[in-house]
């Protein structure tokens, strides 16, 4: 809806603030540490694993997430929930493009996989039922904690919160992970300088076991709504 739209005045003021903060940034030695996505990236890392389980990913045998289900794939506190029917949601929808009637349902429970987004032909290459998905996923929601990127950058103490990342370097099948990345670097809680020029790697399967937390700030403009989310530790390399 219109109304909903930022103030033009707003973003320009916003993409100004973000300009000077990374002046002078600088690259960091190679070392290992917690990782910080903010919003807008939390949601690409969380849906590495959603393509993952996807009815044609599974039934080309072309996922890192192969036969997972029943796997343990993300922490036990984390779930991913289907929700097609919010109120002017992103991805709200009564039917998929197939025509089968949507329905609630979690995708991860406790970190568990619950099932693949399918549709009716997915479905039938894997010997299973549609899910409804024919045409994607339908609101995913991350639930997190009472707390957002500033509570969470204090939360880290020392690592590195990345605000861009650049590159695909993102293996489907295995699992491996490889950006290059800007943001910011943090010293007890606080922001110290600007960082650029460097890359943060691991493999999903371990990189997802390894979120240690999730915040309540999801960016609305997206059909999966996740907040700043934390990595209690990745591979950061640098000069």
């Amino acid at each position: 809806m219109p109304e909903k739209l930022e103030d033009a005045a707003s973003v320009g003021v916003r993409a100004a603030e973000k300009t000077l903060e990374r002046l002078n940034a600088r690259k960091i030695k190679t070392t290992t540490a917690p990782v910080l996505f903010v919003p807008e990236l939390a949601r690409s890392f969380i849906g590495h694993a959603i393509g993952a389980i996807s009815g044609g990913a599974q039934y080309r045998r072309s996922s890192f997430l192969l036969d997972a289900i029943g796997e343990q794939v993300f922490p036990e506190w984390l779930d991913v929930l289907e929700r097609p029917h919010i109120p002017q949601g992103m991805a709200s929808r009564a039917y998929d493009g197939e025509g089968v009637a949507t329905y609630d349902r979690d995708v991860f429970k406790d970190g568990v996989l619950q099932g693949y987004l399918l549709s009716s032909y997915s479905a039938r290459r894997l010997g299973l039922e549609t899910t409804a998905n024919a045409g994607g996923a339908q609101n995913l929601i991350v639930p997190g904690r009472d707390i957002d990127l500033a509570g969470l950058t204090q939360e880290m103490g020392t690592g590195f919160i990345v605000e861009e990342l650049i590159g695909q370097g993102v293996n489907p099948v295995t699992g491996d992970y490889s950006r290059g990345a800007v943001g910011h670097w943090v010293e007890n809680g606080e922001i110290q300088y600007a960082v650029h020029e460097v890359t943060i790697a691991g493999n999903l399967k371990d990189l997802y076991r390894r979120i240690a937390a999730i915040g309540n700030d999801p960016d609305p403009r997206s059909s999966l709504l996740v907040g700043s989310l934390l990595v209690e530790e990745m591979t950061i390399a640098g000069a």
